[in-house]
């Protein structure tokens, strides 16, 4: 009988430097669970953009606003949960960073980036929830 993946949850304030909190905690996966790395370097980029993204665009860098991530890891994959306390945005209609007109701008990338590198990706509550999904080959300890 297997046991069921346990979710394991945090929260960070909402300040440029949590972002090592997320860095330690992707670099703890990848050698607690033997993530190879090309899932790891994907993990990385995604779960940091997906976290900078709910500081700096939905918390608006307000410390007093928290950032809460959850992940759970399984057999053959690992989650991550990024909700912030921002209103939400709208994640269908943005603006495609590849565009002519878009490659000078200096934001514009983040959800681009998580989209391309998650295996799947699953908005909710208006935008202020992003799930991450990464298959990996992953071996519970």
């Amino acid at each position: 009988m297997t046991t069921p993946p346990q979710t394991i949850k945090l929260q960070i304030p909402s300040k440029p430097e949590s972002i090592h909190v997320i860095e330690k905690l992707i670099d703890d996966l990848k050698s607690d669970h033997k993530v190879n790395e090309e899932c790891y370097g994907n993990m990385l980029v995604a779960v940091t953009e997906a976290v900078n993204n709910a500081i700096g665009h939905g918390n608006k860098y307000d410390a007093a606003k928290l950032v809460d991530v959850s992940y759970e890891v399984e057999l053959d994959q690992i989650s991550f949960t990024i909700s912030d306390q921002g209103t939400g945005f709208d994640y269908l209609n943005l603006p495609d960073p590849t565009d002519p007109e878009n490659l000078e701008k200096p934001t514009g990338r983040g959800v681009f980036l998580m989209k391309h590198l998650a295996d799947q990706i699953i908005f909710s509550e208006n935008g202020r929830v992003v799930e991450l999904y990464f298959r990996t080959n992953v071996h519970m300890s």
